[in-house]
């Protein structure tokens, strides 16, 4: 359109303000055309995210290892009461689960005679009834009550059986590829099933194995008064390793991969950096992990919540103190 106006207006024009209003209406052009640039330098950067986490530091402590089995109670020492005379029970004394001193009248028994002849005449001449009373021979608690009044017995039929408290014991059935680590004397802790945990440790070992589970008894005793059930199964707790001192991390700092063979941590290098550390694991529990090696100090920071995942040189934030720092 510009270049029409000026073809049209060419011959009312002298060149020399030809020439000017070219140059004019192109320089118009020009202008218009340029881009903006303004505030071009001024473009943020971008800002990388931070990770937010906790630390927690490494903390020399006793660690153990213990191998968890079962073992059943029971009674060694069980005193079997017999009847010393052919009749009928005429009184019975005991149940199941009393506890019975030495010397105590548990059973009366008549004799078959005496059942069969019945004379109060003779009985008042020969001072005799046909009666007498079994005793106990020890004490303890009655396991088991075989015959009751009434029942006819025979001379030296079991009556009952007496278990001797102090006796009580727990079978500890150890397999064999675990023996070397029962000895006797060692101490253990049971743990029963009501939660609660007595102390006790390896009396004796039993001279034969079990031929379908192949596993050998050993004979545990438990320091306590509680009077406790035969066949009460419990769990028997045995320490394979124990170190006093050692170096200790929780576990939620302790990382691994999805074979479990490779173990890490992530440990702080400043304020906002952390970076992938191998380490080798040793004695574990529940809540705590043992680090052979490297050898961190206690001022070394390790990501204790938040690590998961994170790649090696992480940027990240403290949120807080850990609990052990």
């Amino acid at each position: 359109m510009i270049f029409h106006f000026i073809h049209k207006n060419i011959p009312r024009l002298s060149s020399l303000k030809f020439v000017c209003m070219f140059l004019f209406i192109a320089l118009i052009a020009l202008q218009g055309c340029k881009p903006k640039t303004e505030n071009a330098g001024e473009e943020e950067k971008p800002v990388s995210p931070k990770t937010p986490v906790t630390l927690t530091i490494i903390t020399n402590g006793p660690m153990s290892d213990s191998i968890a089995l079962n073992g059943v109670s029971s009674f060694l020492k069980k005193n079997m009461i017999k009847s010393s005379a052919t009749g009928y029970i005429q009184q019975v004394n005991i149940k199941v689960g009393d506890f019975v001193q030495q010397g105590q009248v548990i059973f009366t028994i008549k004799t078959k005679e005496a059942a069969a002849f019945t004379s109060p005449a003779l009985d008042s001449i020969l001072k005799f009834n046909g009666k007498f009373d079994i005793k106990a021979t020890g004490s303890g608690i009655v396991s088991e009550v075989n015959k009751h009044e009434a029942d006819y017995v025979a001379d030296g039929e079991q009556l009952c059986i007496i278990a001797q408290k102090s006796s009580l014991v727990f079978l500890l059935n150890v397999p064999y590829a675990f023996n070397k680590l029962v000895q006797i004397g060692q101490p253990c802790s049971i743990e029963l099933p009501d939660r609660s945990v007595l102390s006790g440790s390896i009396d004796s070992r039993l001279s034969s194995m079990d031929a379908a589970s192949q596993t050998e008894s050993f004979v545990v005793k438990a320091n306590t008064d509680k009077e406790l059930p035969e066949n009460l199964i419990a769990r028997i707790r045995v320490m394979k390793t124990v170190r006093n001192n050692t170096a200790i991390l929780p576990r939620e700092a302790v990382l691994t991969n999805e074979t479990e063979d490779s173990f890490w941590v992530m440990q702080l290098i400043n304020d906002s950096t952390a970076v992938k550390v191998p380490v080798m694991k040793g004695l574990e529990t529940s809540a705590l992990v043992e680090i052979l090696s490297p050898k961190f100090s206690p001022k070394d920071r390790i990501i204790l919540t938040g690590n998961y995942a994170l790649p090696d040189t992480a940027l990240v934030e403290i949120v807080k103190t850990g609990a052990h720092e």
